[in-house]
C-alpha cells in the first residue's frame, strides 16, 4: 500500500474510534459502570483462531471450545470455531466428536460444501458408505468443481458397485449348480465357503492363463488346473481327504504367497 493510501486509512480508522468513543460517552456513563459490564462487547475469536494456525489440537479444543459456548459469539466465529474444533478431533482421531461438531455446523449454515465433504469422509472411515456418498453427493452438489469431493464420490460410487457385484456372485461356485451332477460339486453348491473358494478358483485359474508369457505356458498353466479337477472328482468322499483344504493350497498355488 502507497504512504498515502496508508495514511488515510490509519485516519479512517482513528475517526471510527473517535466515533464510538463519542457515542460511549454521550449516552451516559452509568452504562459503562453498571452492574453488567462488558454486555455488548463479542466473544474474542482469537485465542481459537490463532491455536487453529498454530495446529495445536489441544489448544484448539480448548480455545475454540470456549468461543462456542459463549452466548455472545456471533454466528460466522462460531462456525468458524466448530470447523477448528472438527478437524483438531478429526486429527486426533476422535471421529465421533468431530461429526458431531459438523452436524453443528451444517445445522447453522447447509451451503457448506467442505464441511459435507469433510463429514463424509469421516463417515467413510466409519464403514457408514450410505451417510458417505450422501455427503459427497450433498458437497458436489452445492459445488460442481469441487475436485476432493468428486473424487470422493466417484471412488466410493466405484467401491460400492464392487461391492454390489460381489454380493451378487456370493455363495456361488464358478459353474452352473443346476447341472451339478458329480458328489463333489453338490457338496460346493451346498456350501457357500467352498463355492465362493470354487469360484476365486476359477476367476484365478482364469488371470493366469490370460497372462501367460507364451501360448506353451497358457496350456500348462490350464493343464495344472484340470489335473486338480481330476484329482478332486476322484478322490472327494475317501477318508482323509479335505476338499476346503485342497482347494485353498491350490488357490495358493495359482496366486503365490503373497497372494497374486
Amino acid at each position: 500500500m502507497r504512504r498515502g493510501s496508508a495514511n488515510r486509512a490509519l485516519n479512517l480508522a482513528l475517526t471510527l474510534l473517535c466515533v464510538c468513543l463519542s457515542g460511549t460517552l454521550t449516552s451516559g456513563v452509568a452504562r459503562a459502570t453498571s452492574s453488567e459490564p462488558g454486555k455488548d462487547v463479542q466473544a474474542d475469536a482469537g485465542p481459537c483462531m490463532a491455536a487453529a494456525a498454530a495446529a495445536d489440537d489441544d489448544k484448539t479444543i480448548e480455545a475454540c471450545g470456549a468461543l462456542i459456548d459463549n452466548e455472545k459469539a456471533t454466528r460466522p466465529d462460531r462456525i468458524k470455531a466448530l470447523l477448528a474444533r472438527a478437524a483438531a478431533f478429526d486429527r486426533k482421531q476422535m471421529i465421533d466428536r468431530a461429526i458431531a461438531d459438523y452436524d453443528t455446523v451444517l445445522r447453522l449454515d447447509p451451503s457448506l460444501a467442505d464441511a459435507h465433504n469433510a463429514r463424509g469422509e469421516l463417515w467413510r472411515r466409519k464403514g457408514d458408505r450410505p451417510k458417505a456418498i450422501m455427503d459427497f453427493g450433498a458437497a458436489v452438489k452445492l459445488n460442481p468443481d469441487h475436485a476432493a469431493a468428486k473424487a470422493n464420490y466417484k471412488s466410493l460410487s466405484l467401491e460400492l458397485e464392487r461391492i454390489g457385484a460381489m454380493m451378487a456372485v456370493a455363495g456361488k461356485p464358478s459353474f452352473d449348480c443346476r447341472k451339478a451332477r458329480r458328489p463333489v460339486e453338490k457338496a460346493i453348491c451346498a456350501n457357500p465357503a467352498l463355492a465362493d473358494l470354487d469360484r476365486e478358483l476359477g476367476a484365478s485359474t482364469f488371470r493366469v492363463v490370460r497372462e501367460a508369457k507364451d501360448p506353451h505356458q497358457a496350456r500348462e498353466l490350464q493343464r495344472d488346473q484340470d489335473q486338480f479337477i481330476v484329482r478332486r472328482n476322484a478322490e472327494f468322499g475317501k477318508p482323509g481327504y479335505d476338499l476346503q483344504k485342497a482347494m485353498r493350497e491350490r488357490l495358493q498355488r495359482i496366486n503365490g504367497v503373497d497372494g497374486y
